[in-house]
């Protein structure tokens, strides 16, 4: 079964930091692009950062470039976000999806599908 549990969320101060933790179980970890996702209360849901198999290449939205930071363990199947000089706008739920897992279904097709976490809340209040 594909798991991701996020982990690592909590209530900070503005300008405080926080380091996200994402744990992968069921698929080939090391093949997948990864990607944290959220999505404020009236905004629509916003591609964070994401991170290639290898790890060498990123991407970041405009609003977290400079203060976030992406990175992976293909060792440990775990993906992190760094969250540097937090601001209140940063305040939702943060998770951590994986796109296109392969799967052979019971009729013998295969299907590539999105598998998603429970989350885990950061909370940016003073």
């Amino acid at each position: 079964q594909v798991q991701l549990v996020e982990s690592g969320g909590g209530l900070v101060q503005p300008g405080g930091s926080l380091t996200l933790s994402c744990v992968a179980s069921g698929f080939d970890f090391s093949t997948y692009a990864m990607k944290w996702y959220r999505q404020p209360p009236g905004k629509e849901r916003e591609e964070v950062a994401s991170i290639v198999p290898s790890g060498s290449i990123t991407n970041y939205a405009d609003s977290v470039k400079g203060r976030f930071t992406i990175s992976r363990d293909n060792e440990k199947k775990t993906v992190y976000l760094q969250l540097n000089n937090l601001k209140a706008e940063d305040t939702t739920m943060y998770l951590c999806p994986v796109h296109a897992v392969i799967n052979q279904q019971s009729n013998g097709r295969y299907l590539g599908s999105s598998y998603w976490g429970k989350g885990t809340p950061v909370n940016v209040s003073s």
